[in-house]
């Protein structure tokens, strides 16, 4: 088959099309097809070398796709079904062997290449959102980047959900874009102290900035709030002030979807079919796709991603 490569591992756009083995199928995955990748933050730090895959997996990148069943291995499956797949790598190639729990129906009205582009913000947001903190109606939820994928996906399923929802983002621009999503706070993290506004009245903290937020994300957390740090683009290390959070009951989770095991990755892709889907088939969350990209022009991806002037996903096309 034909997939990206990286032939340089000390040069993060050395990414190349190029022929590869098939995959081989182990029992209980599927042979899927690629129609489309979506492209991910988490791609692009794997090619800087900081984001290895987890042991036994592709070193191919790709983190999502969407395609057609052309070998139902030892499963139920069936030979050409469409599918959404939730990934630990090989996204970015012709072919894709995938566990069958990480295989997903098409919402309703969804393409391929629509597909391709929400499986992982939504398997993350919903898992981190839903399923750890138990979102309800009425919760305050500070969402960091909400103008990125993650932030403006999240952004949607709380409102939907009933929540009211704060977000941070560095530009006048993309406050402006969570508005339009339903955002009921904004502030703009350069000129602005998020904790000024937000003190002891957050129940849920979506955080990917990590460490330099540590401390001022909990002084933001009402009592049994939760604080969900899914990145650290701010760096690993922070202060956290255990003393205010022992009588408040506030906890603090770290959280990454890759390398959890196949069973749970089921487990969260079902839920997100049973609880998100319809949210996204009803119009109640819409997603964006900034630019359809063929699969050869990974690099030009990787670069418009990380240059943050993309609004929406970007998505490779095979």
């Amino acid at each position: 088959m034909k997939a990206i490569a990286q032939t340089n591992p000390d040069d993060p756009r050395s990414l190349e099309l190029t022929e590869l083995p098939d995959p081989v199928l182990q029992p209980g995955e599927v042979l899927v097809k690629v129609a489309a990748a979506g492209v991910n933050r988490g791609d692009v730090v794997q090619a800087k070398g900081m984001y290895p895959p987890p042991p036994g997996v592709t070193d191919i990148m790709g983190l999502e796709c969407a395609g057609t069943i052309v070998d139902a291995g030892d499963t139920d499956r069936t030979v050409g079904e469409e599918v959404g797949c939730l990934l630990a790598g090989g996204g970015y190639g012709e072919l894709v062997a995938v566990p069958e729990g990480q295989l997903m129906r098409l919402p309703e009205g969804f393409s391929l290449v629509d597909t391709a582009s929400i499986v992982e913000v939504a398997c993350t947001v919903w898992a981190n959102l839903g399923m750890l903190a138990g979102l309800k109606a009425g919760d305050r939820v500070l969402i960091h980047g909400g103008g990125g994928g993650i932030g403006s996906f999240a952004i949607q399923m709380c409102k939907a959900m009933g929540a009211e929802v704060a977000v941070t983002a560095g530009s006048q621009e993309k406050l402006d874009h969570c508005k339009a999503l339903g955002a009921d706070i904004l502030v703009n993290y350069k000129d602005e102290s998020f904790v000024d506004k937000l003190k002891g009245s957050c129940n849920i903290i979506l955080d990917i900035v990590g460490g330099p937020y540590l401390e001022d994300n909990v002084r933001c957390l009402a009592t049994d709030g939760k604080l969900i740090v899914i990145a650290v683009q701010g760096g690993p290390k922070g202060t956290l002030p255990i003393a205010r959070m022992m009588p408040r009951r506030q906890s603090v989770h770290a959280t990454t979807l890759r390398a959890r095991p196949i069973e749970q990755k089921a487990e969260i892709c079902a839920s997100t079919v049973e609880n998100v889907w319809p949210l996204i088939e009803s119009g109640q969350i819409v997603t964006t796709i900034d630019q359809i990209l063929p699969l050869a022009e990974a690099a030009k991806a990787h670069e418009l991603l990380e240059s943050g002037a993309v609004t929406g996903k970007l998505v490779l096309e095979v």
